[in-house]
């Protein structure tokens, strides 16, 4: 029987958890090579439908990992990102997906290690949960 990789997407801050991310490859540090990195300006750039979208179109599992409170360039963004993750739990219930396979985490960029050990993780948790079975999900449109 084949082992199943569980496809995972992570949407990182630019400022924070991309540059630990950087950092753990410079490090030569290990973590598993099926998560696909989005980097994005801010977190808080990140509406729930980006994050649904991302379910819709194959990804087993999707986090969020950004800049840690009270560190945010921009100030609020990853406040913003907080409260938007509360509506994502719902909408994945709705859609009929596990809120497990979803996360949102902060890293500051010296963080490499916490950056390597939470996407190792997050692959071990997909990887239990199973494949997502999309001929299950029912398409949910935020109104956020």
């Amino acid at each position: 029987m084949e082992s199943f990789e569980p496809t995972l997407i992570a949407f990182v801050c630019n400022w924070c958890t991309y540059t630990a991310a950087d950092l753990a490859g410079t490090s030569r540090l290990s973590y598993p090579r099926n998560v696909r990195l989005i980097r994005v300006m801010c977190t808080g750039m990140i509406h729930p439908e980006l994050v649904m979208e991302g379910f819709y179109s194959g990804a087993d599992g999707v986090i969020i990992l950004g800049c840690h409170p009270g560190s945010c360039h921009y100030f609020e963004g990853n406040t913003k990102t907080q409260s938007r993750a509360a509506v994502l739990s719902d909408l994945l219930d709705d859609a009929g997906i596990n809120p497990d396979r979803f996360e949102l985490q902060w890293i500051s960029s010296a963080e490499a290690s916490v950056f390597a050990r939470i996407i190792t993780q997050f692959t071990n948790r997909t990887k239990q949960l199973g494949p997502l079975n999309y001929k299950n999900m029912t398409r949910q449109t935020p109104k956020t």
